[in-house]
């Protein structure tokens, strides 16, 4: 079955648009867009924990110092490609950089409330040198006179040329000589040259060389012969100063290109903290949480929101095991039956996506394969498929791929044909697919289903409570019966005659029933049970809960982030937080924050490999066994 659809079903895309909404940068919002459903168990507690820290660090701080990445991804791509960077992308860089420390100097403290959100800017890099030369060479988008002391001469004497011979041309402008003979007083450019506007009919009283002509050709811009050795020498110093220019970026590109690893792990953190945020941000909004993940074949759900209806919306409680794996809703149309199914189904997809879901604490998830959905009347225009036959091609498909691993939902199964056949295929998909072991989510209105669902020891009812006295869905589901004879009782409450319908009772149910008594019972049942409320019941703390192991263990290879360079574990953390390293044969003392494991000793060595190899050296390895022998004494120093 094509998961999109299924996606679709469940109100997946709205859930993907909201997440979209809190993200800044379109890398992270890509990002979103193809967020995966993850299946394997560690990945999504990772996932989840690391939600779980991204909204305690959103609630307690609020402002984080995200970047929205605009241009960064095409400037590392130019720098990829060896290309000299424009001002206007060291600029751009600039600011990537500001905020990548930012970031870094944010998340320093946050490793208690944050550890693995933490590690990742311990893998940034302030980049402070690369930093320090583009605000030094780049003042507004634009090469700084400072960037080199060449530079600086050059365009001081560009400046004294182009005074020189503004003072020139001015000379022309308030001589009376030739006042008769310019169009206007001013001095104006024309391809970087300064020129004066001139009479088309006194082209011949001037000395120089006409550059450009007005619209209707009165006007001549002509530079004079008395500018035209300083032009050229001007013009030669402008493309000095442009080969200094370009020179500098050179240099400067040459630099980041050298640091690109470092700046594209600063991105690609970056990129992670925006999502990582977006997904806090949208838990804080939906109040949600992080579901328990269980490895048994259980769903629970504690006071579960549909994300999508907000506070408003009716709390969900439902649980199903290994030993009743499917539940058969019951209940008047628009009663909410489907609503109820697609929380579940939503609330699954969600957290092995590393949401959170909005819900009590108890809410406990397995961590399925895939969740199949018939529901809606599915039609296909382009297909020309009666409702009923597209609900059998989807049911076909559910058939084929549903396994022991999966959640279906079947909305409505069995309807949109005879009643009769539709009772009977209903009940024969349901045996089918619960052959498969897996979970399933069925709504129904035919009574042979309830009863099929009643009697089947994997089978439990459920049905969506109704106001009798106000004739209106109350949108909570009661797990553990069939829903009541609503139809009649509606009736019978807007006017239809009594004895008409316990008629169509007795018809419908082969048995006689007072409906007026049957009526007041359930006003009254309804009344007493909306006053009840369940009230979970808050996880004990216990002083003997396991501590985390230490981040670091002898022999662990770990990348100290200062020198750039990868070292050997040989000390475990003292009280200051500070780690034995042997770097480039020399041991020194490294704060925890400075590393990030490279490679765990595990993976390095065997189980039974000597450190003392790595730690010690020749002479204190030889001496070492010559006291196990007995060949040396032991020497205790006071």
């Amino acid at each position: 079955m094509n998961q999109n659809q299924t996606k679709k079903m469940l109100d997946w895309p709205e859930i993907i648009d909201q997440l979209k909404g809190f993200a800044l940068s379109e890398a992270a919002k890509e990002q979103i867009e193809y967020l995966d459903i993850a299946t394997d168990y560690y990945l999504v507690v990772r996932r989840l924990d690391e939600t779980t820290e991204a909204r305690r660090i959103y609630d307690g701080f609020g402002s984080v110092p995200l970047h929205a990445l605009t241009e960064i991804k095409n400037v590392i791509e130019k720098l990829g490609r060896n290309e000299i960077l424009r001002p206007t992308d060291l600029t751009h860089m600039s600011g990537f950089i500001k905020d990548s420390q930012k970031m870094i100097r944010f998340m320093s403290d946050k490793e208690e409330i944050g550890p693995k959100l933490s590690s990742y800017a311990l893998s940034m890099d302030p980049l402070d040198s690369e930093l320090e030369e583009i605000a030094r060479c780049i003042v507004h988008n634009t090469v700084a006179d400072q960037a080199s002391g060449k530079l600086y001469k050059l365009r001081r004497k560009m400046e004294q040329l182009e005074n020189q011979i503004k003072l020139k041309l001015q000379s022309y402008l308030a001589g009376t000589n030739y006042s008769a003979m310019l169009s206007d007083l001013v001095i104006s450019q024309r391809d970087g040259r300064y020129v004066i506007p001139v009479k088309s009919e006194y082209k011949k009283n001037i000395d120089g060389m006409v550059l450009d002509r007005s619209r209707t050709g009165g006007t001549l811009f002509i530079e004079p012969a008395a500018v035209k050795k300083m032009h050229e020498e001007l013009a030669q110093l402008r493309i000095d100063g442009e080969n200094e220019e370009y020179r500098i970026l050179s240099e400067i590109s040459n630099r980041l290109i050298f640091a690109l690893s470092a700046i594209t792990i600063n991105y690609d953190a970056m990129v992670t903290y925006d999502f990582l945020f977006a997904k806090a941000k949208l838990s804080n909004a939906y109040r949600a949480r992080a579901a328990d993940i269980t490895t048994v074949k259980c769903i629970k759900l504690v006071g579960a929101k549909h994300p999508l209806l907000g506070e408003g919306a009716i709390p969900l409680s439902m649980e199903l095991d290994s030993k009743q794996r499917n539940l058969v809703i019951t209940g008047p149309n628009t009663g909410g039956k489907t609503v109820t199914m697609k929380t579940v189904g939503l609330f699954i997809m969600m957290t092995q996506a590393g949401l959170h879901v909005p819900c009590e604490e108890g809410t406990m998830l397995p961590i399925l394969h895939q969740v199949l959905c018939d529901i809606g009347d599915g039609q296909s225009l382009q297909q020309n498929l009666s409702t009923f036959s597209s609900h059998i091609t989807n049911i076909n498909s559910i058939l084929e791929h549903a396994d022991d691993r999966t959640l279906v939902i079947l909305d409505e199964i069995g309807a949109g044909t005879d009643p009769s056949e539709g009772m009977g295929i209903g009940i024969a998909v349901l045996e089918a697919l619960n052959s498969k072991k897996g979970f399933i989510l069925a709504s129904t209105h035919y009574n042979e289903i309830k009863r099929f669902a009643e009697e089947h020891p994997d089978f439990i009812n459920g049905s969506m409570a109704f106001d009798l006295s106000t004739l209106k869905p109350i949108y909570r589901l009661e797990v553990g019966k069939s829903g009541e004879s609503n139809a009649l009782l509606i009736a019978l409450r807007i006017g239809m005659p009594k004895d008409l319908i316990e008629r169509a009772h007795q018809i419908a149910y082969n048995e006689k029933v007072d409906y007026e008594e049957k009526l007041t019972k359930g006003i009254e049942k309804y009344q007493n049970e909306s006053a009840f409320q369940n009230i979970p019941t808050p996880e004990p703390k216990s002083i003997f809960k396991p501590k985390p192991k230490p981040k670091f263990a002898l022999g662990d290879s770990v990348y100290i982030h200062t020198m750039k360079r990868n070292g050997i574990v040989c000390e475990l953390e003292n009280s200051k937080g500070d780690i034995g390293v042997i770097v480039m044969n020399k041991k020194i003392k490294v704060n925890h924050k400075r590393l990030s494991l490279y490679l765990e000793a595990e993976e390095l060595y065997p189980d039974d490999y000597d450190y003392d190899i790595l730690f010690k050296s020749k002479e204190q390895r030889k001496q070492k066994k010559q006291i196990v022998k007995g060949k040396k004494d032991v020497i205790m120093m006071e």
